[in-house]
């Protein structure tokens, strides 16, 4: 992967760094973005023939020092070389698996969400069912004093003792209406009733549904500190020769693999052209070069890498979903040769990364804590498949 260096450079440790914001926002645009895509196809084309080929086996830890090292890549012995690259993939995967922990965080959190809205609604159809079971209590109340009044006598027992015939039959006539009426307000009554039951069920089951997810998104959040904490303390522990090499390690990497990816002409095949959602969807999260990774984050100062995604389809007319898992089981889905800018390329056996495609065999995306929204190759991670949130 070939990154604009000059982009967000300072601040920013994946949590809230304190890198120089005030200036990022004039960094983004398309001519920008034009030029580091030229710099992404450009290395990958002209890389040398030997780096399109499988990565180098990496050393497993507790290997010995400087097996299958030849040099020292850094300026010193073959051991140091192969100690950073046993350092660079463990951090790699304390990130990878911090990146899938923010996804679980990220959904536990809209659940959560919406959870609570329904616990709201529920409240509130509550509130009307009471209020109309008090109107219809009211109303059995003054049917049963009026039938107090009348001494309770039943019609049979008035026909017998009364001595206007006539006057009875009329009085039987509203006598049945009033039952009638009695046993439909019965009937509402004991719906209204059966109505707040379920309110009330229904209510608990979201109470509980509430509580688990609230129990997830806390699970997620200490896996994600724990897993950054761990990173930054192996990256803490070089020196800055060797945080640097740890960054050249990573962008030969990346650099690697977009050149396999390029190779296998990819390009020639991909041509399909943006839709007028997808330019803005494009424009918004170009304008965002610069600014932090922070877990969770949804903007506008700072993104994880599906918060940019999703944003940036917001301000391009579309509501897709909050997490690269759900981006990519819900949002349909088309071939790597039909993508065209705009698209979501999901990345990984897990979906748990998702950069959007700008064309030219480049995306734009936040890629991890400790780095900033940037442009890449879009073969420089492995891809699980592409997504297009306008659909056809």
């Amino acid at each position: 992967m070939m990154r604009k260096r000059k982009v967000g450079r300072g601040g920013g440790d994946g949590e809230g760094g304190t890198g120089s914001k005030g200036s990022r926002g004039s960094r983004g645009g398309g001519a920008g973005v034009a030029a580091a895509t030229a710099i992404v196809c450009a290395v990958g084309l002209t890389a040398a023939p030997e780096s399109a080929q499988a990565a180098p086996r990496e050393p497993r830890p507790g290997s010995p020092a400087g097996a299958g090292s030849g040099g020292s890549g850094s300026g010193g012995s073959g051991s140091g070389s192969d100690r950073l690259r046993q350092v660079h993939q463990r951090v790699e995967t304390l990130y990878r698996k911090a990146e899938a922990a923010t996804d679980a965080y990220n959904l536990a959190r809209e659940k959560q969400t919406r959870q609570e809205k329904r616990i709201v609604r529920i409240a509130q159809s509550v509130v009307k069912a009471q209020k109309r079971m008090a109107g219809l209590r009211q109303r059995a109340g003054a049917v049963a004093r009026a039938q107090y009044r009348n001494g309770g006598i039943p019609p049979e027992a008035q026909l017998l003792l009364g001595d206007d015939p006539e006057g009875f039959l009329n009085d039987v006539t509203l006598a049945r209406k009033g039952q009638q009426a009695t046993l439909g307000l019965m009937n509402q009554l004991e719906k209204t009733q059966a109505t707040l039951d379920g309110y009330a069920k229904s209510a608990s089951r979201e109470w509980e549904r509430l509580d688990s997810s609230r129990a997830k998104k806390a699970a997620a959040r200490k896996e994600i500190r724990a897993k950054l904490a761990r990173a930054r303390q192996l990256e803490s522990r070089l020196r800055a020769k060797e945080r640097e090499r740890l960054r050249q390690l990573e962008d030969e990497q990346q650099r690697r693999a977009q050149t396999t990816w390029l190779g296998s002409g990819i390009l020639r095949k991909i041509g399909g052209k943006a839709t007028s959602q997808g330019r803005r969807a494009v424009e918004f999260a170009t304008a965002q070069l610069g600014k932090d990774y922070v877990w969770g984050a949804e903007g506008p100062d700072t993104y994880d890498c599906s918060g940019l995604t999703q944003k940036a389809w917001a301000a391009g007319g579309r509501a897709i979903p909050r997490t690269s898992e759900e981006q990519w089981r819900r949002l349909p889905r088309v071939g790597v040769e039909r993508m065209r800018p705009g698209d979501l390329i999901i990345y990984f056996k897990d979906a748990s990364h998702v950069g959007m495609y700008v064309g030219d065999g480049a995306i734009v995306h936040a890629p991890r804590p400790g780095r900033q929204v940037t442009v890449a190759g879009a073969g420089s991670m492995p891809i699980l498949g592409v997504v297009r949130p306008d659909g056809g």
